[in-house]
């Protein structure tokens, strides 16, 4: 397992800072140097929080042309950066994810794409992207957000309890959903059972809906997190290019 790292040579990368309802948001930005009205993606952050993973992400969706923005989605709740892979899950989870709502996350996702449209990016071109607990948001997103064009979602929870932060699921939008949205899992994943992926699978094909879902089969959670042993190089590759694809089939390129 080798890090990826993409340099910026040819980008124009670092922190920006986004106006929100209560002040001010920090968001990681990359996109190609000089021009504007560039295609964007909103990249909706991992449960670790805008961490060096998806900060690259960002430079490898710039390579290909976007402008990519990452913001910090839990600025308000705490820095889940300072959390470790290996021993502080349960821990990140009870002193910062369970405490983010979903409208804080959809008013910050809005505030962003409006940044994004005044700052180098067409807001007629504009997707979401999103990885683990980002991929669930994705699901959510396209469903608050009927202007994108399209969305990925990598390995994001599809049906759970309501909560008072989260009183909605992908499953629950999924009769309505009007955004295409692809969503990329592992047949192996054993936090997304696959009951719940067929479940989702069934309610899009009910409603007759344009959003896909792929299963890479023997696959485990976070296949594409190349700094995490449940890495998969094969599944990963096959899945930008399939993120890639749907962007360009959705106009978003």
């Amino acid at each position: 397992m080798t890090t990826r790292t993409t340099n910026s040579d040819g980008l124009a990368s670092g922190e920006v800072k986004i106006a929100v309802k209560d002040g001010e948001m920090t968001a990681y930005r990359a996109m190609p140097e000089g021009g504007e009205n560039f295609p964007a993606v909103l990249v909706v952050q991992e449960i670790f929080g805008v961490h060096e993973h998806i900060r690259d992400l960002c430079r490898r969706l710039a390579k290909d042309g976007y402008l990519a923005i990452a913001p910090e989605l839990y600025a308000r709740q705490g820095d889940a950066t300072q959390y470790t892979y290996n021993t502080d899950i349960p821990k990140l989870v009870a002193e910062i994810v369970n405490k983010v709502p979903d409208d804080q996350v959809m008013s910050d996702l809005d505030a962003t794409a409006a940044w994004v449209a005044k700052n180098g990016g067409n807001a007629d071109k504009m997707a979401v992207t999103g990885f683990c607990w980002g991929g669930r948001i994705v699901w959510m997103y396209a469903a608050h957000n009927p202007k994108l064009k399209a969305g990925v979602a990598w390995y994001g929870g599809l049906v759970r309890p309501a909560t008072a932060v989260s009183p909605t699921h992908p499953i629950d939008i999924a009769p309505t959903l009007k955004v295409p949205v692809l969503g990329l899992y592992g047949g192996a994943d054993t936090g997304i059972a696959m009951d719940t992926v067929e479940k989702m699978q069934s309610a899009l094909e009910d409603a007759k809906s344009a959003s896909e879902i792929h299963v890479y089969p023997d696959t485990p959670h976070g296949f594409n997190a190349d700094y995490r042993p449940t890495y998969r190089k094969e599944a990963a590759e096959d899945g930008w290019k399939r993120m890639l694809g749907w962007f360009r089939k959705y106009g978003v390129a």
